[in-house]
């Protein structure tokens, strides 16, 4: 089909909030991303379908929501988006900067035929401290970087400045390396850690985007002064400092994603590559309290940019919502790969090519609390807490708590940062109707997974033993 892409390249941003880029000033910290926006289509109103990644990508990669067919995390029984492609003749390659949701173990490789998850093993007693301690772990890596980089000078390998801590380079290399070797189709998947907490950007990617004079002390100190629970609350320095440290890791992605459109330029298939560019999920910079992504559905934490830049399409921004589980269709569409039918989604590619306008809405997302927001380990199980649901249109938010009978209700066109609570009892018209009935549909769907769970738990069937190397990888990413 001439008018298929020939490669897709899928980047997935860990924590990338959508107001993380800079897509319009002149004077932007991502200028890749604002770039690419020019040529593509921006949609606007895009959002995940849980508050963090476990929750969001079995959506992204799996094409069906988490929960949808049992309560564990991981993506479902289905065939993924890889093994979809694999199976219609394409190239695939996957390359995840170490996070342990997105590993083997929970699926994530299927399909995949290179698939590197960039993890080592913790195998003695420091590497174990530091896999349970996330912010030592970043500073001693970025410590000894100077070191580490006059080994790579002497075996004459390229050295570059502290931008590994997160695994960036090493997921770079490879999907570079992937694509100057890929013949026919490929697509191909990469994700990226540097936004996540802790935010450890290399510091020439923090003296760009500072107002001020940001030594290394400095970039040290909000991350101590966070783990002793000093100095963060609205308005402080230390809240500053540490979104200054965001924004300069979001500049460190955009500069490496620069580099992997360049490997497509260099290749000569740049203008025949569909490149699609989204956030996992959202972070929280105090806006409703905590810091990170704790278990809520507010917008700093499910608002996430979806930008698809396809050959033959031009630069538009579209404001109808759309999840995130609209991705696999839409690749499968790039390529002419016709979709499986248990993929929830639809593809956006009608929008990028032709204007129409997505028909998404409602956009549901789902998230598990347990007896606190920061209750550690953070629910990973449908049955580890108490389901929250959102669901959006355009203009509002519903948010239900089914377990404390609680409902909330923005107007987000008068308060876009979702603080003043509308809900009185009743819809206030027949779009937030229709959101409640989306939502309360969603619960009841969960609540039939977890009666089902827990007849499976009631004949012990339903036991599950992470392995101790995801563990420790997921507690290097301060998930206990």
């Amino acid at each position: 089909m001439t008018d298929d892409a020939r490669a897709t390249v899928l980047i997935t941003v860990d924590s990338l909030r959508a107001d993380a880029l800079d897509l319009d000033s002149e004077d932007t910290h991502t200028p890749t991303l604002r770039s690419l926006a020019d040529d593509a289509t921006v949609f606007e109103n895009a959002f995940a379908q849980g508050n963090w990644t476990p929750f969001s990508f079995p959506s992204i990669l799996g094409g069906t929501p988490v929960f949808a067919d049992g309560p564990r995390i991981g993506v479902g029984p289905g065939a993924t988006l890889a093994e979809t492609l694999q199976r219609a003749g394409v190239t695939t390659g996957g390359f995840n900067a170490s996070n342990g949701f997105l590993t083997a173990y929970w699926g994530y490789d299927r399909g995949f035929e290179e698939f590197d998850a960039f993890h080592a093993e913790a195998t003695n007693p420091v590497s174990k401290l530091f896999s349970a301690h996330p912010t030592w772990q970043a500073w001693a890596q970025f410590a000894t970087q100077p070191m580490r980089a006059a080994v790579r000078r002497l075996k004459g390998e390229e050295s570059y400045p502290a931008e590994n801590t997160s695994r960036m380079r090493d997921v770079e290399n490879a999907a570079i390396s992937f694509i100057e070797n890929a013949e026919g189709e490929f697509f191909c998947w990469i994700h990226y850690m540097d936004t996540h907490t802790p935010y450890v950007p290399a510091p020439v990617h923090v003296r760009e985007v500072a107002d001020e004079p940001f030594s290394t002390l400095r970039m040290l100190s909000p991350h101590f002064r966070t783990g002793l629970g000093r100095g963060i609350e609205e308005g402080s320095k230390t809240l500053a400092d540490l979104q200054t440290l965001y924004k300069a890791a979001a500049l460190q992605v955009d500069q490496s994603i620069g580099r992997v459109l360049s490997a497509l330029e260099d290749a000569g298939i740049r203008d025949e590559t569909c490149v699609v560019v989204a956030g996992d999920h959202g972070e929280e910079f105090l806006e409703h309290g905590h810091l990170a992504h704790y278990p809520k559905l507010y917008r700093e934490l499910v608002e996430v940019p979806f930008i698809v830049d396809a050959p033959e399409s031009d630069g538009q921004r579209v404001s109808d919502p759309v999840a995130l589980d609209a991705i696999p269709p839409t690749v499968c569409d790039a390529m002419g790969v016709r979709a499986p039918d248990h993929y929830t989604g639809e593809s956006v590619m009608p929008t990028v090519h032709d204007g129409v306008a997505p028909e998404q809405e409602p956009v549901v997302s789902v998230t598990v609390r347990g007896d606190s927001v920061t209750q550690q380990p953070i629910p990973r199980r449908l049955g580890d807490g108490d389901v929250l649901v959102s669901a959006r249109s355009e203009e509002w938010t519903y948010i239900e708590h089914p377990e404390a009978g609680e409902r909330e209700l923005y107007d987000r066109q008068a308060d876009p940062e979702e603080q003043d609570d509308q809900w009185d009892g009743e819809p206030p018209n027949e779009v937030v109707a229709r959101l409640q009935s989306a939502a309360e549909q969603r619960v009841m769907a969960l609540d039939s997974v977890a009666d089902a769970s827990r007849s499976d738990t009631d004949r012990g069937e339903d036991e599950e033993v992470v392995p101790e190397e995801i563990e420790d990888r997921l507690s290097a990413l301060g998930y206990k």
